[in-house]
């Protein structure tokens, strides 16, 4: 387990897809992020490339050909290796090999660096093209935080902020995991959306272009929450599983297939592009309170 910390937080994270595994603050004595209890989700933050959500039939066609890749795809279950490593930071390293080229014909450098400064963390994501060709891809975040936060909350005394008045609805998934073509209306004018374990039953709440890049999981019953700033992302994912004590806030470059993809990658809504020799980013940060 590799670990970061500074006087306020100390972070743990997996070389198993570079994967978070705590984020607890020391002075308050608050964990943060989801335990990874299996009976309901395994998993606590997974890295989402090179795509995210799922591909119709699990396939995509690049160039003629058929591949197959598992929801969110590969690099949430592969070793990574620690580049670089400081009490305060740590940068993960995933590169393109014979395993990954089976199913993704593409040649990259993935990175991952976590950095403490305060009570905020800031993950960052680096893809490098190192292949000759443009370099096609989706990368995005999966951080599942504890809710409720404290034993005398419960996850209802919580709710969504909003840094904007905001007119979103969710596109709804379907049971293969692709997006269905009529969105149903969520928020109208509101900057804020009440939580309730209900809300969750049909899957995930996705949402495309949100006018904020800034977001607080907050109670009125608590001073302790947390303001999650999503950067330039596009998408957003609000997901928890049934019933389960926690909530996802997922910032996305990319989204799953529609119920009526041509299963071209070249087409595929949200996908990135990157020329050789170049590198994409993006960073998300969590300041906890």
């Amino acid at each position: 387990m590799i670990i970061i910390e500074n006087e306020v937080l100390k972070i743990e994270v997996a070389t198993k897809g570079a994967e978070l595994q705590s984020i607890l603050n020391t002075v308050t004595g608050i964990e943060y992020l989801w335990n990874g209890n299996p009976a309901f989700w395994a998993k606590r933050s997974p890295v989402l490339f090179p795509i995210i959500g799922s591909l119709k039939k699990n396939t995509y066609y690049y160039q003629g050909k058929s591949f197959q890749l598992p929801r969110h795809g590969f690099a949430r279950d592969m070793e990574f290796q620690v580049e670089k490593q400081s009490p305060k930071e740590v940068t993960m390293l995933l590169r393109s090999n014979a395993e990954t080229k089976t199913n993704y014909p593409f040649d990259f450098e993935f990175r991952i660096r976590y950095q403490v400064r305060g009570d905020e963390l800031s993950t960052e994501y680096l893809v490098s093209n190192t292949g000759q060709g443009m370099l096609i891809f989706s990368v995005g975040g999966h951080p599942a935080f504890r809710l409720p936060l404290t034993a005398d909350t419960k996850f209802e005394d919580y709710y969504l902020k909003f840094e904007e008045n905001e007119n979103l609805s969710r596109w709804p998934i379907s049971g293969e995991g692709l997006i269905q073509l009529e969105p149903i209306q969520v928020l109208q004018d509101t900057n804020r959306l009440n939580l309730k374990k209900s809300l969750f039953y049909q899957d995930a709440l996705v949402f495309k272009y949100p006018a904020s890049s800034e977001i607080s999981l907050i109670s009125g019953k608590t001073p302790h929450g947390i303001l999650f700033q999503m950067g330039e992302f596009p998408f957003l994912g609000i997901w928890s599983s049934k019933d389960a004590d926690f909530i996802c806030i997922e910032p996305w470059c990319g989204i799953a297939d529609s119920v009526n993809s041509d299963q071209q990658l070249k087409h595929k809504e949200g996908m990135e592009k990157t020329a050789p020799g170049k590198v994409f980013g993006r960073q998300w940060r969590v300041k906890v309170f």
